[in-house]
């Protein structure tokens, strides 16, 4: 029987893949907004304050790459289930911390776990989903992974809210972490298991955990890295400025609202209502690159970031600019939206089929490369020159993205999909 014989059904990643993603990404949205009123309670300087809240986007970033060797050699499940009691020690060192630094490790420790299973849950989808579904599957994923992050604030506004505490709020992300493993304990691995892609994919499964893993394994990290590196320097680069335009994106429009004089609860509407735009387009983004190709997906997202970081660059002086800004807050969500996904799907779509961690590792060290560097570079182009400078110079890029992706993503990505 083969996978074309076997249709796929949605609900065999609902609760393997979808219900960890979702809970994590809760836990994980409930404590971001906390961590620099944490440092600050401790005594943190607001230059320190902002290096602990940058610790959680530096340890994913330097998690990425090992993660890829680690969920290849013990498997994806194994691999979340110990990101996520990683995750509560991280939680547990934040809870206790008598000083920033004590917290600084804390975030690292959880920055470092986010990034073993997010890549742990992107292999098991690369590898568990028929190739017809992929993009939409994935885009379902990242859709999972925009809700968390949506509700789990409002879950720690309300805990704040009747404990009186912030750094209560940190028992949100250890109660999503211990939820998420006793999920994964207790459901059957759907891998193990003839299901919806057929006894093809369970043999493929089988040999990558057998002589074929080893093999794999014994040629290690930087080979696969130096194997792969034409395609991780050319369309990496396009990685790298999705993950920049969608960094500075989240950095940018609160900022904005400040230097315009948008109040805080009107930005927090504003930014509520583009969050609610971003995760609506989620699905119709994935069906988009399934039906008509990766590239009807990636670059018509990144020509919206782009073009919705220069029109906060043109309009941050007019009479108008509240108007404008709110504009440009539902461009920049619709762009993001349409391209949920996208890193994950290419980057599936690149990796070898038996065995894909170790090179979706090096792959989301790219995108997560970008996304860190855009944080500062905003922050240094505004205080040289101006916030419309920054938006611009990074409204630039986006356009620049784009244009490597189109070049690219044609060249690789439908190169591989016909492997």
């Amino acid at each position: 029987m083969t996978t074309a014989e076997q249709p796929f059904r949605w609900r065999s990643i609902a609760l393997p893949a979808l219900l960890p993603t979702l809970l994590f990404s809760t836990g994980e949205g409930a404590i971001i907004p906390i961590i620099p009123i944490a440092a600050d309670s401790l005594g943190a300087t607001l230059a320190l304050a902002g290096v602990v809240v940058a610790l959680l986007t530096i340890g994913e970033l330097l998690g990425n790459i090992p993660s890829g060797w680690l969920v290849a050699r013990i498997g994806e499940r194994p691999a979340m289930i110990g990101a996520s009691a990683l995750s509560v020690v991280g939680m547990v060192i934040c809870i206790i911390a008598p000083n920033p630094v004590a917290l600084a490790f804390g975030i690292f420790f959880v920055g470092l776990s986010a990034a073993v299973f997010s890549l742990a849950r992107h292999a098991f989808m690369t590898s568990f989903v028929p190739l017809a579904y992929r993009a939409r599957a994935l885009s379902t994923l990242g859709g999972a992974n925009r809700l968390g992050s949506f509700v789990g604030p409002f879950i720690a506004a309300a805990v704040i809210h009747l404990t009186g505490a912030a750094p209560y709020a940190f028992w949100i992300h250890v109660v999503a972490c211990l939820a998420c493993a006793v999920v994964l304990i207790t459901l059957p691995d759907p891998t193990t298991t003839f299901g919806s892609v057929g006894t093809v994919r369970l043999a493929g499964r089988r040999m990558r955990e057998g002589e074929a893993l080893v093999e794999q394994e014994s040629a290690g990290l930087f080979r696969t890295l130096w194997a792969r590196r034409e395609v991780l320097q050319r369309l990496g680069l396009g990685a790298a400025l999705i993950g920049a335009l969608r960094a500075s994106r989240q950095v940018i429009l609160p900022l904005w609202a400040v230097s315009i004089g948008v109040g805080d609860t009107s930005t927090a509407i504003i930014i509520g209502i583009a969050g609610a735009v971003d995760f609506a387009l989620f699905y119709p983004g994935g069906q988009i690159m399934d039906r008509f190709g990766r590239l009807w997906g990636a670059v018509p997202s990144m020509v919206g970031l782009g073009l919705g970081h220069i029109l906060l660059a043109l309009t941050h002086d007019l009479a108008s600019n509240v108007g404008w800004f709110i504009a440009a807050a539902l461009v920049l969500a619709a762009s993001n939206g349409l391209g949920s996904g996208i890193l994950m799907t290419i980057g599936a779509d690149l990796a070898d089929r038996s065995n894909p961690a170790p090179f979706l590792g090096a792959w989301r060290f790219t995108g997560n490369l970008g996304g860190a560097g855009a944080p500062l570079l905003v922050a240094a182009l505004t205080g040289v020159a101006s916030i419309a400078v920054a938006a611009g110079a990074v409204g630039v890029l986006g356009l620049v993205g784009a244009g490597v992706l189109a070049r690219y993503v044609p060249r690789y990505v439908t190169k591989a999909r016909g492997r």
